[in-house]
């Protein structure tokens, strides 16, 4: 018999691996419809849905290899991560779906959750203050107008497989839908960014840099705290706060 791997699981939801069966546990109904509606639209490879029963979703593993994961060390050719950003880039020229993503929120509501968290993070001595206000000024370039795109909301190395050079699959959609091209294109390469290079030559010149590095901003400022509170440790070395670090 197969053992159960817990691959990651906190309050929101968790997911476990079966052999070649992931079963993603949330309590959330509407996050796995969004899920799965996701996966049905997306013009990029993505895990069979084998089964599912709520508050279970089922999804049968994908072939290759991840580029690595935020903290540790990347691997992948110049070419692995180019085919990444070109698929980066097929997702985003799709028809955008219906349902606002995670990557979707308005200029007014992301500034007034920035100015929040920031509060927060320097009332509880999380971050130190001068740290919180440089960030806090490089996001403003976020918060701009911008054409919803087909996001996947939650693009971490992590969910993009490879096998040599070929994408394989892009898993977690839980929190795609309509949202800032950008947005994805920064969290795919939060803590990585001397690849970033490499994945324009995928995806495209036309980027506007300073809204990447405000995203890797606003991003890490608002996971610390969540982070911290679920178990995770956004101070390991290359994670959220060394990316806050490299902005002063």
């Amino acid at each position: 018999m197969d053992k159960v791997e817990v691959v990651v699981a906190h309050a929101e939801r968790a997911t476990l691996r079966v052999g070649d069966v992931f079963l993603k546990v949330d309590a959330d109904r509407a996050r796995i419809d969004a899920e799965v509606e996701a996966m049905s639209l997306a013009p990029v490879p993505t895990p069979a849905v084998l089964w599912r029963k709520p508050p279970v979703l089922a999804l049968a593993a994908v072939p290759g290899t991840t580029l690595g994961r935020l903290g540790g060390r990347a691997t992948g050719s110049a070419a692995g991560w180019a085919a990444a950003g070109a698929a980066i880039r097929t997702l985003h020229d799709a028809p955008p779906p219906p349902r606002t993503g995670r990557a979707g929120r308005s200029v007014a509501a992301l500034g007034a959750e920035l100015d929040a968290e920031c509060a927060r993070l320097v009332a509880d001595g999380v971050l130190p203050p001068d740290l919180v206000a440089r960030n806090r000024r490089v996001a403003d370039a976020a918060l701009r107008p911008w054409t919803p795109a087909f996001t996947h909301g939650d693009l971490q190395i992590a969910h993009v497989f490879l096998d040599g050079d070929e994408v394989t699959g892009v898993i977690d959609w839980s929190e795609a839908g309509r949202g800032d091209a950008l947005y994805d294109l920064a969290t795919f390469t939060l803590g990585h960014e001397d690849h970033l290079d490499d994945v324009l030559a995928g995806y495209g010149d036309d980027v506007d840099l300073d809204v990447i590095h405000a995203w890797w901003s606003a991003r890490s400022l608002l996971a610390v705290r969540w982070l911290v509170e679920h178990g995770f440790d956004p101070f390991a070395p290359g994670c959220e706060v060394d990316v806050l670090r490299s902005r002063m």
